[in-house]
């Protein structure tokens, strides 16, 4: 059923959707951001290492035991899977990687590691970058912290264990995110939780992503309660990853972008 929802939620997407690459967007920061940010296709240095190690992944049919701290049920899965069903597709991947590049951004804060390939993109746009991710499951973020090894990644922090009991402490610890990146528990509960609780430590030129914003109903409840947020000035939905900013040089304005 809920395969059939989101089918239907994507159709719907499509057809409501801008595809005039930026074109139609009446703020500047915008229809730049839309043009040379998400539909930029020039690939770097590090995409290649990153996806190498990807495809590498894809064909491990090691068995894995996984802690889910959303579910409170823990799972046996193969690596393999974990890449196909929970690793975002390369494009978010080198999309986040521009967008933390287009930001200069210093500070990033990624809930949900999983295996690191996506918090590889957004730690490799510069070397300056202090990246914090969390992952619940000690097993994933063993895993994790072998791939940043192998990609020579040294700006990552990895924070292991529950988020709900770990994020405030490591909010305290951080004066605010350049690149907030949500990708945990995905019911709505959490992630208004998690975004109201990043929210004390974004500025006006920070940028939240909002990871499945479509995944069920409910995570559309929460999409729907960031948009209307009092201090998001501005968002765009590219279906599978809603993008947030807080400038209070923007108008109220929400984007449909076919991605």
């Amino acid at each position: 059923m809920k395969k059939l929802w989101r089918i239907y939620r994507y159709l719907l997407h499509c057809l409501i959707a801008r595809n005039t690459h930026g074109f139609g967007v009446h703020s500047p920061f915008l229809f730049h951001f839309i043009s040379f940010v998400v539909e930029e296709k020039n690939p770097y240095y590090i995409f290649s290492s990153i996806e190498k190690l990807r495809n590498n992944l894809i064909h491990d049919k090691t068995k894995i035991q996984i802690e889910d701290f959303g579910t409170g049920k823990n799972r046996t899965s193969t690596i393999e899977t974990v890449v196909k069903k929970s690793v975002k597709p390369k494009k978010y991947g080198q999309l986040f990687f521009r967008i933390a590049l287009h930001t200069k951004a210093q500070s990033i804060l990624e809930l949900g590691t999983s295996l690191g390939i996506t918090t590889a993109y957004l730690a490799a746009a510069s070397s300056q970058i202090r990246c914090t991710s969390m992952e619940g499951s000690k097993t994933l973020a063993n895993l994790a912290k072998k791939n940043f090894q192998q990609l020579g990644l040294k700006n990552i922090s990895l924070i292991e264990g529950n988020i709900d009991e770990n994020l405030e402490r490591v909010l305290e610890n951080t004066p605010t995110f350049d690149l907030i990146y949500i990708d945990a528990n995905h019911t709505s509960q959490a992630v208004t939780k998690y975004f109201e609780m990043c929210l004390e430590k974004v500025h006006a030129h920070s940028v939240i992503l909002i990871d499945d914003i479509y995944w069920s109903p409910d995570m559309l409840k929460a999409w729907k309660f960031i948009k209307q947020h009092p201090k998001v000035t501005a968002t765009i939905d590219l279906f599978e990853t809603g993008i947030v900013f807080f400038d209070p040089n923007l108008y109220k304005k929400h984007y449909k972008v076919r991605y």
